[in-house]
Order: C-alpha cells, then structure tokens, then sequence
C-alpha cells in the first residue's frame, strides 16, 4: 500500500508550500544518496520523497490527490505515474532545490560555473564635502584603482597572435563529472580551473588573467542639499565586466565635514552671534557672516540671552523642495567686566532715576 505523501513529508494537510519545501529539503539532505552509498533503502525514500514532493508542490496536481489520493494523480485519467528512476531525473526536476543545498543544478549537477560573461563589481567611494558646498553643489574630482579588463590583450589573456581554446577536459563546461552508482558529482574541472578555457600563450603583462589595476579618475558633481550619507550612483563608473559584460555601478557616498561657526539641523544652520549689553536693551542692527557672505541681523529691544534670531531662507537648500531652511543665530548677551568712569555714572544715572520713580527695585545696575 502506498503511504500518504503527506505522511512522507512530515508535514499536516495544511501545510502551506514554503513549509513543503523546507520539509523536502530536510529529507533529500537525509536520504541522498551520496550521505548513504550503496544504501537501497535510502535510495527509494530519496525517489519516494521526490515523487510526494512533485505532486504537494504542484497546486494542480495537489488538489487531485486531496480529492482522490494516488488514484488521482497515478492511475489511468491521472496526471502521470512516478518516474523518477534515477537521480539525474530528480536534479532535471528540482534544479532549484539542489543548487542550493548542494551546489548542482539539472541532470548530472552540471551547470557552467565562470565560464560566461560576468558584470562587473559595484565600487565606493567615500568623499568629504565642505558644509558650503552643500550651499550651491559642487564638482570634484576623485580618483581611485580598480580592475579592468587588460588594454594588451583586451581581456582575453591571451598574448597577440594567439587565441584562447576551450578546455578538451571539460568540452568548457568548468566542471567534469564524476558518477558514483546513483549519484553524479560534479566537481571543478582541475585542467582549466573552472574557467572553461586554456589559454597556452599568456599575455605577459597581466599574465593570463585578461585584469589589470589601473587608476581611474572621475568628475562627481555633488548636486545642493546634499546630507551625510547620501549616495550618488554613476552607473557604468564601477569595474569592468568581462567578456562583453556591462560595468558595474559606482556609488560616491558623502560625508558633510563639520563647520567651525554653524550645525546642521536638516535645511537649518545654527549660530551664535554676540551684542552688548546696551544692544540687547536697545536693539538695532548687527553685520553677521553667513556660509559665504555678510547679512544685516535685527536685533530686537529687550532681546534675551540665549533668544532665537532668525534670518529666513538663509539656510541650506533641500533636495526635495524648492525652499531652503533658514540661518538662525543664538544671542550671547556680553556683560563688560570694567566700565570707564563715565560710562559707570550715566548707569548710575538710569538706576537712580528708575530706583526713583519707585516702579522697580534696583536689580543689576539697577535696571
């Protein structure tokens, strides 16, 4: 009597597709013929899971067998009887399953492995920009090594006049074959070292690799109102690929040095800006030094220590909005230490009068 595939597999009739393949891999893993030599046993469970695992991962093939068992899916009207009968009809089945756990994929394990064209690896770079270059975006140049492909032999790695052969060990494929009852292994093929290919006239000046290290060097144009950690990707920019294949990518990431006067707080600048004493108390106008040139700051009567002053879109550019943030100074309100002889007469003065007028107590100088 055949036993439930459901049963086979260790899993409930609820079981939801991913759990089935974890549960299929478990067991190919336990009963593969190579973990068992000459172990029949093991040999018809590894066919026996394959064939539950065929029909429980094929919705269509599921809900026959659900409705009417093995008769649904093996008997005359079915969809097909097992036929796995060896384990190079599995590996055509589940390539994908044994790439994975056992580094083959389809009949014989035997897929090319290095012998194609292969796009090239992304790169990155990290720059150091000056906060004012945030202000109006910036270019500049950069330079770095990196792999290309050889300018003697144009990547071939074979010496001018010579060509690259394919490997007769492995007819190319990177890998020969090796059967062991049951159970094929592929493994690298040791005449070419997986590349597929011999080449008997080197080139001498990258020797054969078809790579060189060369120094690149590039203009990166940093738009404004970039921020720390922002990437900029030149496509194309990265390592060459070899054998026709494309460049990779070359991703610049960024770094905003700190700024000796202003922070940063996204769009906004901060900075501290001093006045007297009688400025703070009077008001008026103060000159103030922005990123890159000098504004005209009011300053409010009364104005406080430590007070927000702000000078509207005078902050740093947003890269996704067209208003900038704003420059806001921090008040320092300086107390002089020593007066001259007039000046510490006319506070006098002013205390007197206010001390007087009997509407305040004297506080500091009286005011």
């Amino acid at each position: 009597m055949k036993r439930d595939f459901y049963e086979i597999l260790g899993v409930t009739r609820e079981a939801d597709g991913d759990t089935i393949k974890k549960s299929y891999r478990r067991l190919a893993m336990q009963f593969h013929p190579d973990k068992n030599p000459g172990d029949k046993e093991a040999e018809e469970k590894f066919k026996e899971c394959a064939r539950a695992y065929e029909v429980l991962s094929d919705k269509d093939k599921r809900a026959r067998y659900d409705r009417f068992g093995h008769q649904g899916v093996d008997g005359p009207g079915g969809m097909g009887g097992p036929h796995f009968q060896n384990a190079s009809d599995i590996f055509e089945a589940f390539g994908d399953i044994f790439g994975d756990f056992f580094g083959q994929q389809g009949r014989g394990g035997g897929a090319r492995r290095g012998t194609g064209p292969r796009r090239g690896a992304d790169l990155r770079y990290l720059m150091e920009i000056d906060l004012v270059d945030v202000l109006d975006g910036v270019q500049k140049p950069i330079s770095f090594q990196c792999e290309d492909n050889c300018k003697t032999c144009d990547g071939s790695g074979a010496e001018a006049g010579s060509k690259v052969e394919t490997c007769a060990a492995c007819g190319g494929r990177g890998q020969v074959v090796r059967a062991q009852g049951f159970f094929s292994m592929a493994t690298t093929c040791p005449t070419c070292r997986g590349t597929g290919t011999i080449i008997k006239n080197p080139c001498k000046k990258c020797k054969g690799q078809g790579r060189e290290v060369v120094e690149r060097k590039l203009l990166v144009t940093v738009p404004a109102g970039v921020d720390n950690g922002t990437q900029l990707r030149m496509t194309g920019e990265g390592e060459s690929g070899s054998k026709g294949a494309p460049a990779g990518d070359l991703y610049v990431e960024l770094r905003v040095k700190p700024h000796p006067r202003f922070e940063r707080d996204g769009t906004n600048l901060y900075g501290e800006v001093e006045i007297s004493y009688l400025q703070a108390i009077l008001g008026g106008d103060v000159e103030v030094e922005t990123l890159k040139d000098k504004k005209t700051l009011s300053i409010p009567k009364g104005c406080q220590f430590g007070q927000e002053l702000k000078l509207s879109g005078e902050g740093l550019p947003s890269l996704r909005s067209a208003r900038a943030g704003d420059l806001i100074f921090i008040a320092r309100v300086t107390i002089p230490k020593k007066l001259s002889k007039d000046e510490e007469k006319l506070l006098k003065q002013i205390a007197e009068h206010k001390t007087g007028s009997g509407k305040e107590k004297p506080g500091f100088f009286g005011l």
